[in-house]
């Protein structure tokens, strides 16, 4: 009989649930293993442990014994199971905007505002950034990087009325991607707040707001296509302006 110790995590970059699978594990390695994991992803992370007992060194013994960790994909090198983890704790623009589309449809400039002042509202409270994304001052406003690459399909500008959204039964997954990531449920709070707090306006109304005067697009300058990033400094700075 052999005693599997099974790490388990949830790896959102790759849309599957990932496991470490190892045989007769010392409490010394253990302690080892746990440590490098938690080291480079943080303490909060999204991990569980699982003791199966089977009559195989393999994983898929383990899978036959227990049908939860079918659809698990197996991890064999202790380095890329950590990478993949801590990928997950750093937000992109779009995961955020992926979230907003799962609780209110929008048309690409509105949810680009409504982007845009989550990460602005959360950078004001806490002084830490919500996601990696550089932001561009562009004609109608601020921009996110990853957003504006995901849906640039859909024209940018206040005239278009098509809209973007996902099945709300989308909404627990994209919710669970942002509380994977560092400060997570702290994240969240702050983005349905600004949600709650700017869903009923128009893109046309919120281009509006960002188009105040000292707002910090006003201080980076209008431009027809990227003319300059917007910097953590500048949004902190003026976005009181631009508030409702």
């Amino acid at each position: 009989m052999f005693r599997h110790t099974i790490f388990l995590a949830s790896a959102y970059n790759i849309r599957s649930r990932i496991a470490m699978n190892f045989v007769d594990l010392t409490a010394k390695e253990y302690d080892s293993i746990y440590k490098q994991i938690i080291d480079k992803c943080g303490v909060d992370i999204n991990l569980s442990v699982h003791y199966i007992p089977t009559d195989s060194k393999t994983f898929n013994s383990v899978v036959k014994h227990d049908p939860y960790f079918k659809d698990v994909k197996e991890i064999k090198d202790l380095n890329t199971f950590i990478d993949l983890i801590y990928k997950d704790r750093e937000l992109k623009g779009i995961d955020i905007a992926r979230y907003i589309i799962s609780k209110c449809k929008c048309t690409h400039l509105k949810l680009e505002k409504l982007t845009y002042f989550c990460y602005a509202d959360y950078l004001s409270e806490t002084n830490k950034s919500l996601f990696v994304d550089k932001i561009y001052a562009y004609k109608f406003g601020p921009v996110v990087s990853s957003v504006y690459k995901a849906y640039k399909k859909n024209r940018l500008g206040s005239e278009d009325n098509r809209t973007i959204y996902e099945s709300f039964a989308n909404k627990m997954a994209r919710q669970s991607r942002i509380v994977a990531a560092r400060d997570g449920l702290e994240k969240l709070i702050s983005i349905n707040k600004t949600i709650e707090k700017y869903k009923d306006y128009t893109a046309l109304e919120l281009v509006n707001l960002t188009h105040k005067e000292k707002s910090p697009w006003s201080n980076c300058g209008e431009g027809k296509e990227i003319n300059k990033i917007m910097s953590d400094e500048v949004i902190k700075k003026f976005h009181k302006y631009e508030e409702i």
